[in-house]
């Protein structure tokens, strides 16, 4: 079964220029990994450096360049995170990121092996999140978690759909019946 929200975007494979980095959840505990996300956001980010080239006389370009790049490790730290605390270590499917160079925008892409109990309720947070202003949860989740404590914050998405733009979307998809394994890929887009 394969169930897409928002602008999910297919992984044609059409970019000649993309970055694909995979991480085993069997090798090592995640957590571990997890501590790996913002070398690894910034791994992302430097792999664009040469596709953006600017004079140093262009400083309007080295901005848009920087704001391109910061933009990239946010968004693609954001991802990971997510990818590797909801993974369902259980199923050991491995947890990867990919970036796409598209001529018009970037496009993210993580996938993670999802607890078929957290589904419902991850969806039902899609759904959520896809028909309310976000600028105005945002400020509601700030609140909460100045009242509640951040255990969680929220924000991650939030943020990259508000300052940066992004474009998210995702997909479910049942890959394996016994012992069940589903998948999440998520996707953002980052118009350039």
């Amino acid at each position: 079964m394969v169930q897409t929200f928002g602008n999910f975007v297919e992984d044609e494979s059409s970019s000649p220029e993309y970055l694909a980095i995979g991480f085993s959840s069997n090798s090592i505990p995640l957590k571990q990994l997890w501590r790996n996300n913002g070398l690894s956001a910034s791994f992302v980010a430097d792999f664009l450096i040469p596709f953006f080239p600017v004079a140093k006389d262009e400083p309007d370009a080295v901005k848009q360049r920087g704001r391109v790049i910061g933009a990239v490790r946010y968004i693609a730290n954001e991802l990971l995170e997510n990818a590797m605390k909801f993974s369902d270590e259980a199923s050991q499917y491995p947890i990867s990121i990919k970036l796409d160079l598209r001529r018009d925008r970037l496009v993210f892409r993580t996938t993670n092996a999802v607890d078929s109990q957290q589904i419902a309720p991850f969806q039902a947070w899609i759904q959520d999140l896809l028909s309310c202003d976000t600028h105005e949860r945002f400020i509601q989740q700030l609140e909460k978690n100045t009242q509640e404590g951040w255990s969680s914050s929220g924000l991650g998405l939030l943020t990259i759909i508000n300052d940066y733009a992004g474009i998210p979307g995702w997909r479910f998809e049942t890959i394996q019946q016994d012992p069940p394994v589903a998948t999440v890929t998520t996707t953002v887009q980052l118009p350039l």
